[in-house]
């Protein structure tokens, strides 16, 4: 065969054909249209394609039931006009501006759109336009695509966005042929011109004309003289119908068969079968056949029922074992009573979470998915399913549900306990209603009470929060993933602080490093990535980039005006440098009679949080304190503060702690945590 066509060709220009059946279809390569933009938006690439097979539509015309047209781009205007045959139009529009909107496998208008085509098409051509040269969207979707492909071929990626993989340029596509354009009846009236030898008229796929077929019972070429030949049924089990001891006899496009001597029925599978002829009084027979019928089954189920309820009540016991459930009771039952973590059944919480269905996941993220739960006595909770857990730590994890349980705070998430009775221990917290502080903060429909009092109110629940993990629980604890996503709010929108990730004990000797370093891109603490380690003050620096969130409303990674990204952090306290303070702010807390005193200093506490060098920054408790003194000041009357100094201590060293630090994994909750540290990214 000739090369592929090149686009824009001619009628002249020759198709890659991939398969041709007897059955009226052809298979071929059809080029694409593609449009394709550089950064700037300057087009670097352009194809438009025309596919054509011959002059006479009738005989070769797009298959209207195994093509589809398709467009792929976020930024997409495609159109394709049929001629030859049946002249038509119709097209898709896109706009899509990020790339989680995205589905896999789904084609049906974001990112990726099909539309089905006429049938008794004989050619078409396919074009592209874009609405704004793929600016917004060049990061995941630098081209557009069009093209008319074999709907069985094309399953849509999200990947495809980015660079669409094609068959050098094309992709397959289908066509229907026919002998003649003439209907059956009058094809046989010529028998000089009639095509089928030996074979069966039908109408062709596309509706024009007729093909041929070998009759039932026949295979092969059947527009060739003795081209369809008798099947053999009976040298192929699979092609015939005869029972066990029969005998199979071929026949001219069918086959028979009888039952071997000293049997007795039809001899077909599907019928009476061959039975051995026997004495036993048939009676007999057909009573203990119904028994067994009836009795096997029945007993089959039964034990198979035994064995398996057994076995899950053994699997249980193993699983809590293997998850330090014994452990536990005995701290249990050593508080008498005292308010400690609850140990829960595999069976509670599958009724909680109507067997842990996809409908009621709130959360999901790189190491599990959190579901929404209804105790019995109506409480609802979060339960956290995790991917993993490591078997070498069990008895350190036992030890961490102990401690966390017993943390009480109102502005921290409550871990209510835990269930040991499957592979990975599952936990259970109370559940807070509100979304997420990141949803509120981000998104244009939660937004009406973020007030300037209310960002203040949350700023210090979530210091104040953090300022007892460190200093006043009796063991210290380091949350290490502070970001505005694993700060909750409550149906009184309140600040709480949440932990559905993994924690571990760290040795006295050990309190300024983690051996697994965790935390998510523009909050984590620089000095990270220099000396792999994670103190409480690295904490005080992703609440600083927490509160620069309330205050600017950006994103801790953010595109500035050229395009470019940056990190909110960075961007903040250069802005401060260079005295624009009130240039990033958030316009809408910005009042010029009350608060840019209050905004001034929230935003020089930010500043202070978000120090290079950890011993210039404050400690959690002096930021919680700071603050607070500042929440004071906005509640009451400016004018009584006029002749006060306010001490905010910020940027002075914290203390040491002489005591073990508890170290909590809470980045490994509803958003996946990037281990940048160890990546050295």
């Amino acid at each position: 065969m000739s090369p592929l066509a090149k686009p824009n060709c001619s009628a002249k220009c020759a198709l890659q054909v991939l398969q041709i059946s007897f059955q009226g279809q052809i298979n071929i390569l059809s080029p694409i249209s593609k449009d394709c933009f550089n950064k700037l938006g300057q087009r670097i690439n352009r194809l438009q394609s025309y596919t054509k097979t011959t002059d006479d539509a009738s005989l070769f015309t797009v298959s209207d039931t195994e093509n589809k047209f398709t467009a792929l781009g976020c930024d997409t205007i495609s159109h394709i006009d049929g001629y030859n045959g049946r002249n038509f139009r119709s097209g898709c529009s896109m706009i899509c501006s990020n790339v989680s909107d995205v589905i896999n496998g789904s084609c049906t208008g974001i990112g990726c759109c099909q539309t089905s085509i006429p049938k008794g098409l004989g050619s078409f051509n396919v074009s592209l336009e874009t609405y704004e040269n793929h600016t917004h969207v060049f990061g995941f979707n630098p081209c557009s695509y069009a093209f008319v492909v074999q709907s069985s071929w094309f399953n849509f990626s999200v990947s495809d966005l980015f660079n669409f993989t094609s068959v050098n340029g094309s992709v397959p596509l289908v066509y229907d042929w026919a002998v003649d354009i003439k209907s059956c009846d009058e094809a046989v009236k010529n028998l000089t011109t009639y095509a089928c030898k030996n074979s069966e008229c039908v109408t062709s796929k596309n509706g024009f004309g007729y093909s041929c077929v070998c009759s039932k019972g026949y295979e092969g070429n059947p527009y060739l003289h003795d081209g369809c030949q008798d099947v053999d049924e009976c040298k192929v089990a699979t092609k015939n119908n005869c029972s066990k001891n029969a005998i199979c006899k071929n026949t001219l496009g069918s086959y028979s068969c009888y039952c071997s001597k000293g049997f007795y029925g039809d001899g077909f599978e599907n019928g009476t079968r061959c039975v051995k002829t026997v004495s036993i009084p048939v009676t007999k027979i057909i009573a203990g056949v119904i028994v067994c019928i009836i009795a096997l089954p029945i007993f089959i189920w039964l034990v198979y029922w035994a064995i398996k309820k057994r076995r899950l009540i053994k699997l249980r016991e193993k699983f809590f074992q293997q998850n330090g459930g014994m452990l536990l009771q005995q701290q249990i039952a050593s508080y008498k009573g005292e308010d400690i973590a609850q140990i829960f059944t595999i069976e509670g919480l599958k009724m909680a979470t109507n067997n842990f269905h996809e409908s009621q996941i709130i959360g999901q993220g790189g190491f599990g998915t959190v579901y929404k739960g209804t105790l019995p006595g109506g409480k609802v909770v979060a339960i956290k399913r995790s991917k993993t857990v490591d078997k070498g730590q069990i008895i350190q994890f036992i030890n961490e549900v102990d401690i966390l349980s017993q943390i009480n705070h109102r502005h921290v998430v409550k871990l209510l306990g835990c269930c040991l009775e499957s592979e990975v221990p599952l936990l259970v917290y109370e559940f807070v209603s509100n979304g997420t502080l990141y949803q509120h903060i981000h998104s244009e429909n939660k937004t009406t009470f973020l007030s300037w009092d209310n960002r203040l109110r949350i700023a210090a629940e979530t210091a104040d929060a953090l300022a007892y993990l460190h200093s006043s629980h009796s063991v210290p604890i380091f949350h290490r993933d502070v970001k505005s996503s694993n700060i909750l709010l409550d149906d009184k929108y309140s600040a709480r602080v949440s932990d559905f990730g993994a924690s571990r004990l760290v040795p006295i000797d050990q309190t300024q490093k983690t051996t697994m370093l965790q935390g998510t891109h523009g909050y984590l603490d620089p000095e990270c990535l220099p000396t792999g380690q994670l103190t409480d003050k690295s904490d005080v620096y992703s609440f600083g980039v927490v509160l620069v969130e309330l205050l600017t409303r950006k994103k801790p990674i953010f595109m500035n005006e050229s395009g470019e990204w940056i990190a909110l952090a960075i961007y903040f306290v250069s802005t401060i440098k260079d005295g624009n303070l009130f240039h990033i702010l958030d316009e809408t807390i910005v009042d010029d009679d009350g608060n840019r005193q209050q905004l001034t200093i929230a935003a020089e506490i930010a500043r202070s949080c978000l120090e290079e060098r950890r011993e210039d920054r404050p400690a959690m408790k002096e930021v919680a304190k700071d603050l607070d003194s500042l929440k004071m000041m906005y509640e009451q009357p400016l004018s009584q503060h006029v002749q006060e100094e306010t001490d905010f201590s910020l940027g002075g060293p914290s203390t040491s702690s002489t005591d073990p630090v508890f170290e909590i994994g809470f980045g490994n909750s509803f958003n996946d945590a990037d281990d940048l540290c160890e990546h050295g990214r």
